[in-house]
C-alpha cells in the first residue's frame, strides 16, 4: 500500500480491508465517542449522527491534511438496535431472534475535510434461514459473534445463515463501498 489517502476514524479491521479492496490507503485513527442512542432518535439518524461525529472528531484531532472517514453500522430487528453482544447469553438470544427472519443493516458513512462533511446512509435487508439451538451454540464457540453487531459476521462463518440479501453486501460487512466511493469522489479522492 502507498501513502495514506484518508484517515479512518475507526479501529475496525473490516473497514480497513474494505477500503483497501477499492484501492484506498488509510491511516487508522480511531476516536472515542459516546455511542449511546438518543431518546427518540431514529436508527437512520443514529448511524448518520455517529458517522458524522466520528469523522469530525477525527478531523479535529488531526492536522487536517487528509480527509477523515467515519462510519457506524447498526443491525435492526423489530425496531431494536442490536449491538455487539454483552456476553454468551446475549449473543445466543440475538441469534435466536434473527433465526428464520428478515432484519435490516443500516450504515452511516461520513467524510470530513475542513469546512465540509459529506454523509450517506445505506440500508440492506438480510434474510436468515432458521437456526437450531445447536447451530447457534456452535457458532458462539467459534468466537466470531463476540465483536459483531447483531452477533454475526456475513464475511465469515455467519454467511451460512444468510439465505439472501437485498442491497449492498459490503454494507453488512461494515462499510457500503459504493456510497463511500461516491462521497470520496465528491471531495476529490479518486477511487
Amino acid at each position: 500500500m502507498g501513502a495514506a489517502q484518508i484517515l479512518l476514524a475507526s479501529a475496525s479491521p473490516r473497514r480497513r480491508e474494505l477500503l483497501a479492496q477499492i484501492g484506498i490507503d488509510c491511516a487508522v485513527r480511531p476516536v472515542d465517542l459516546d455511542e449511546s442512542h438518543l431518546p427518540g432518535e431514529s436508527p437512520r439518524d443514529y448511524v448518520r449522527r455517529l458517522a458524522r461525529e466520528k469523522a469530525l472528531a477525527g478531523l479535529a484531532a488531526s492536522d487536517a491534511r487528509l480527509p477523515v472517514l467515519g462510519a457506524d453500522t447498526a443491525v435492526l430487528l423489530d425496531g431494536d438496535i442490536l449491538g455487539k453482544p454483552r456476553d454468551r447469553d446475549d449473543a445466543l438470544a440475538t441469534l435466536a431472534r434473527l433465526s428464520g427472519r428478515e432484519h435490516r443493516v443500516l450504515s452511516g458513512v461520513a467524510v470530513a475535510i475542513p469546512g465540509d462533511c459529506r454523509c450517506a446512509v445505506v440500508e440492506t435487508r438480510v434474510f436468515f434461514r432458521p437456526l437450531s439451538a445447536a447451530e447457534i451454540a456452535a457458532y458462539w464457540r467459534s468466537g466470531e459473534p463476540a465483536d459483531k453487531a447483531g452477533s454475526y459476521g456475513i464475511q465469515g462463518r455467519g454467511a451460512v445463515y444468510v439465505e439472501r440479501i437485498e442491497g449492498c453486501y459490503s454494507n453488512v460487512v461494515g462499510l457500503p463501498l459504493a456510497a463511500t466511493a461516491r462521497l470520496l469522489a465528491e471531495l476529490g479522492i479518486a477511487v
